[in-house]
């Protein structure tokens, strides 16, 4: 049984961060999308200046998880004006699950999750929301497994595509 960390992720771990959010987004999308728009998504949304602007937001909170002090796999929470959409004060947002694809089906992604739960309630959030691709069908599944029911849609562009995500939310 490996043992894994949960640890909250501060601007000295930067670099850390960036190679984990490039490497995951890219197993995760890659396949699916042409290589000029994954191109472009990486190097703007995991540029040093977009990282630096999300660490230092105070309603914005990154955790990593690791084994033996490698990381493994991040967790991105969003809180009022910081979420992408629906801007709640009374929620929390998770907009990011990523979990290096060696470590798939080992449970981090769970404890990645419990950890967004454990910081949603201690702040009293009355619920937890997400976007996912609707093709993401393992994301999905795995957060319909936790409770979650879709409640709308929205357009995420990666370059020039617009792809549609399912909404979900949980009350708590």
């Amino acid at each position: 049984m490996v043992n894994i960390t949960i640890k909250k992720v501060t601007l000295n771990d930067i670099d850390q961060l960036q190679k984990i959010g490039r490497q995951t987004f890219k197993e995760t999308f890659s396949e699916s999308n042409s290589e000029e728009n994954m191109k472009s998504y990486l190097e703007v949304g995991f540029s040093n200046e977009k990282l630096t602007e999300e660490l230092t937001d105070r309603n914005s909170d990154f955790y990593f998880a690791t084994v033996d002090n490698e990381v493994i796999g991040y967790l991105k929470l969003n809180f009022g004006d910081s979420q992408t959409e629906l801007k709640d004060n009374k929620s929390l947002e998770i907009e990011r699950i990523y979990v290096s694809k060696e470590f798939h089906g080992k449970s981090v992604g769970q404890l990645l999750y419990d950890k967004a739960i454990q910081v949603a309630k201690l702040n009293d959030s009355e619920y937890v929301w997400l976007g996912v691709w609707e093709e993401n069908l393992r994301a999905i599944r795995f957060y319909k497994k936790n409770g979650f029911v879709e409640f709308d849609k929205h357009i995420f562009k990666l370059g020039n595509e617009e792809q549609t995500d399912i909404m979900m939310k949980l009350k708590l």
